[in-house]
């Protein structure tokens, strides 16, 4: 029996991995992957039972897991965003919510044919837009940061209202109906409120304090943290019904906007633990489908999707943005975006028990339209998702803009020759006179530190892909390598050689600390800096048939160190000291060519 569930948790773990890698490897959404490989894995193969491998504990480590996912949320999401978008988020997560609850109740109602009292549960059950379904997809797609935040904000912050709102509901249906709930709905509503905010409240204080008093050793930082995050959510749980989800997700966005203590490694931590739940999660519960349940689904269920899609979700939005600070773009980009995932077919699962067992024969039909409803959202948005941003120009595909760290001259003229090819350009920096002159010149500036803490929320990065750290200073250039690789990934962050030696002979930086190094081992900041003091030039040269790369070589010999090659289809690639380009025709090369020796 033990051998069995050890195979089968490695079995899940390794779907669950496999699909992420393999979706990176097609660039497709990873949610459409994890969705076919539950699938395939589940009732077509047979070699994944969840019901038969965790029994009684699905639904509390489904549970469990949901709320360590919305915590990283938590922490994803900065309070100063709000001075923006926070009037679009409180009617995202107010008048949306209701919008739709109503909405899905009536369409529930009048196209599928269930009962009021279970339309207006299911009702309560889609109001969520899933994080588990968001996150990755807005990973995926890299839109305009203000429309990122709406709907990460929305996405995290609608979960823990939409599971309570479904419990509160379910419970006033069991003793009755609303008029004679309403007094005990309204004392769930308060105590789901104090217990969340008191236990968050205290969750986060307790933890800063720990934190802050160097109480707590660096290496069980992670895993306390992991443990106040469980400890508060089954409190809160053991007080009301789903007030978990509530709970954890203040005591994330606490801890993520203080500034007493550093809590980059624990957002770290947690990403990777997210990752890894949310592939799970969706191999398991795919895994729970069953085909005779699928083959329920009739027509009138695809209308009731179709209706939830183009008519429903559109209505909640401009209804409720309506004279907002959004324009056009930002709302029909959320219209069309309201994935439902993880919580939705958590709920509906329980909740379809419940209900069968109070008399309601119609709500055994929750589960297999919960999960068609997850199938058919998760493709449509997870394909239109990424068209759509680019579509509405809140997104590139595969962007090639440069990101510069350092304005000195020389790397001025870098992002000159990059932005005459078209190319996106961002030049940050600290000092005054180096920007000036940027901007004479006009390039795009931001004046600030490249370590500046929110410095990746601030900047204007849209179409932008890629750092080249040309600073003067080998600790900041490989913590900004560090840092940026958690948003363009460790293939597209580079710096100058960290390579040089001390007069001890040692080198300045230890090489796992630095990022690709740029151009080659030999082009130190001190070194590039030489070169176009004594006259060095960029030159831009179009490969042809007739002279090609080895014949730019044969003219140029030692004199030129390659920069930059741009492709046909305008991909930027950065020649690096551990990655050797072959230049072919068609293609435009960019080189630092010295001048030639008396």
């Amino acid at each position: 029996m033990e051998e069995h569930i050890i195979v089968g948790f490695a079995a899940i773990l390794f779907f669950a991995v496999s699909a992420q890698w393999l979706a990176w490897r097609l660039r497709v959404p990873s949610i459409l992957v994890l969705l076919g490989t539950g699938l395939l894995v589940g009732p077509l193969l047979h070699l994944i039972d969840p019901d038969r491998l965790l029994g009684d504990l699905l639904y509390p480590v489904v549970s469990l897991s949901v709320a360590i996912i919305l915590f990283e949320g938590g922490l994803s999401l900065k309070v100063s965003e709000l001075r923006d978008i926070g009037g679009a988020v409180t009617r995202l997560i107010t008048t949306a919510v209701v919008i739709t609850w109503a909405l899905v109740a009536w369409a529930a109602y009048a196209v599928i044919g269930l009962s009021l009292t279970t339309s207006i549960i299911y009702g309560a059950i889609l109001v969520v837009t899933g994080p588990t379904v968001i996150i990755p997809l807005l990973q995926q797609v890299r839109p305009a940061r203000r429309v990122a935040s709406l709907a990460r904000w929305e996405g995290i912050v609608n979960d823990p209202i939409g599971a309570i709102l479904a419990v509160l509901v379910l419970e006033a249906v069991l003793v009755g109906g609303f008029p004679q709930a309403l007094g005990t709905e309204l004392a769930a509503i308060g105590k789901t409120l104090i217990a969340a905010l008191l236990l968050g409240v205290v969750s986060a204080a307790a933890l800063i304090l720990l934190l802050k008093k160097y109480l707590i050793p660096d290496y069980l930082d992670e895993v306390i943290t992991l443990m106040v995050v469980v400890v508060a959510f089954t409190a809160a749980n053991t007080i009301q019904k789903e007030a978990g989800l509530l709970v954890v997700t203040i005591f994330g966005i606490l801890l993520a906007n203080q500034k007493y203590v550093p809590v980059r490694h624990i957002i770290t931590f947690k990403e990777n633990l997210s990752l890894l739940l949310i592939s799970g999660l969706f191999i398991i519960l795919a895994a729970r489908l069953q085909f005779d349940d699928l083959a329920q689904i009739g027509w009138r269920d695809g209308v009731f999707v179709l209706f939830l899609i183009f008519i429903i979700r559109p209505l909640a939005i401009y209804l409720s943005t309506w004279r907002s600070e959004l324009n056009w773009r930002e709302k029909t980009f959320l219209a069309l975006l309201a994935p439902r995932g993880i919580v939705a077919a958590a709920v509906a699962s329980i909740f379809s028990f419940t209900l069968v067992k109070a008399g309601y024969a119609d709500a055994q039909r929750l589960i297999p339209l919960t999960f068609f409803v997850i199938i058919c959202t998760v493709t449509f948005y997870g394909l239109l998702a990424a068209p759509l941003a680019r579509r509405l120009q809140l997104a590139k595909r595969n962007p090639q803009g440069v990101l510069f760290a350092g304005a000195h001259d020389w790397a001025r003229e870098m992002a000159i020759a990059l932005q005459k090819e078209g190319l996106e350009v961002l030049i940050v920096d600290t000092n005054y006179a180096n920007l000036s002159a940027a901007r004479m010149q006009n390039l795009t500036t931001w004046h600030g530190s490249i370590l500046a803490e929110n410095v990746a929320e601030e900047l204007p990065l849209f179409g932008v892909g890629k750092l080249l750290a040309l600073t003067g200073n080998d600790e900041v250039n490989v913590l900004a390598t560090q840092h940026f690789a958690e948003l363009f990934g460790r293939a597209e962050t580079y710096q100058l050689s960290c390579l040089g030696k001390k007069s001890g002979g040692q080198n300045t930086m230890a090489m796992d600390q630095c990022g690709r190094l740029l151009f080659s081992a030999e082009a130190s900041y001190g070194a590039l800096g030489a070169d176009f003091a004594n006259g060095a030039k960029i030159k831009r040269t179009a490969l042809t048939e007739e002279f090609g790369y080895k014949e730019f070589g044969e003219l140029y010999g030692q004199r030129a160190l390659p920069l930059f090659l741009i492709t046909e289809e305008k991909k930027l690639q950065v020649f690096t000291a551990d990655r050797p380009l072959v230049p072919r025709a068609g293609q435009l090369l960019i080189c630092l060519v010295k001048e030639e020796a008396a």
